[in-house]
């Protein structure tokens, strides 16, 4: 089995790393700034954890690299601005948007976008960082600066944000996970759920919308696509080239995680669509220090990332899954005792979830 080898050492290639090793896969996470001297990258294959990367001795080896699966896709998804322009050429339904041109557009940009819209730099950002949110009575100017490196776009109201995450090899088969309902707060991802494939309206447009975009940029791999629902239908918010926050429930909730179906797809090892029969529950841990506690609960599944706790920093998960409502309920109830006062509202949020799917 030819070794893999990721770009960017986070908790992404950490956790591909522990899905290798049951199958016999050596993954290496690499540092943006390690010495490559010594790693044989051309007996393996070559992956990423992130969109974008920093110039650096080894990303400039890499970026030319014939063994970096989906290599020349990266640049063009890691770019919002050639990202909608590729949902534009598909005719993926998606907010709309143009590129912050000049300070003459300021004017305008209301009339065409509404009275709320976003300013999204074209690179970089996630987590809500490097967005600007504009209101026509706000008196803010926008930075010179932003004008040629950031996207204008509408504000979309929302009943609700979803996410669908898929794989494809290199045959072109695609398989994909049950649609995601996701709660973000500031522009970050605080929980998810899950509930076993049905067939309905959205989960099959969120396949359909994902399968054009992959066929299209011929991807290899797990790729992840955000919408917002809107009566109910979907728009693309954007699309992730790799493994995502959003699945991280796979990993207790899946029959194949979204870390070994990547592995798989890329590795030209036999994809499966995988089966998911409980609801399944993400809960991010952000911010938080770490509490023994949290295992005294017999079905909760504690993921820590060895990271320094810090302000909106994630640090870890909770994976929840279990055919009971009752015994997801007092799991969840039980959890607001050992979690800060902040994770109140977003326990209420997963409960309300439950309830509508068992009801």
């Amino acid at each position: 089995m030819k070794p893999v080898y990721v770009l960017g050492n986070g908790q992404l290639g950490r956790m591909l790393r522990q899905a290798g090793e049951p199958l016999g896969i050596q993954v290496f996470p690499i540092g943006l700034n390690d010495n490559n001297e010594n790693i044989s990258f051309q007996k393996g294959i070559i992956t990423a954890e992130i969109e974008h990367w920093p110039k650096t001795a080894l990303t400039n080896k890499l970026s030319k690299h014939k063994s970096f699966i989906n290599r020349d896709i990266f640049p063009r998804i890691s770019d919002r601005f050639s990202q909608k322009k590729i949902f534009d050429s598909l005719k993926l339904a998606n907010a709309k948007w143009d590129l912050l041109k000049s300070p003459e557009q300021f004017n305008n940009m209301f009339e065409i976008f509404g009275n709320n819209l976003i300013i999204k730099h074209r690179i970089g950002g996630y987590d809500g960082r490097n967005q600007l949110h504009l209101h026509k009575k706000d008196k803010t100017i926008i930075p010179y600066e932003f004008y040629g490196k950031c996207i204008v776009e509408e504000k979309i109201k929302f009943d609700e944000e979803i996410s669908i995450i898929g794989a494809r090899d290199k045959t072109g088969k695609s398989v994909f996970y049950p649609i995601i309902h996701n709660l973000h707060k500031n522009g970050i991802l605080r929980a998810s759920i899950v509930f076993p494939k049905r067939k309905n309206n959205l989960q099959n447009k969120a396949q359909n919308m994902l399968n054009i975009i992959m066929n299209k940029l011929n991807y290899i791999g797990v790729m992840a696509m955000e919408f917002f629902v809107v009566n109910n239908d979907l728009l693309i918010n954007e699309i992730s080239p790799r493994v995502h926050n959003s699945g991280h429930w796979t990993q207790n909730g899946a029959s194949t995680n979204q870390f070994e179906l990547h592995l798989r797809a890329i590795l030209e090892l036999p994809i499966h669509t995988p089966e998911v029969n409980n609801p399944a529950i993400l809960i991010n841990l952000i911010g938080t220090n770490i509490n023994i506690d949290w295992l005294s609960l017999q079905f909760i599944h504690f993921h820590w990332y060895y990271k320094e706790v810090k302000y909106n920093r994630k640090v870890g998960h909770l994976n929840i899954s279990h055919k009971n409502f009752k015994i997801l309920i007092f799991t969840l109830n039980s959890l607001i005792n050992i979690l800060p006062d902040t994770y109140k509202d977003i326990i209420e949020w997963i409960k309300n979830k439950l309830k509508g799917y068992f009801t």
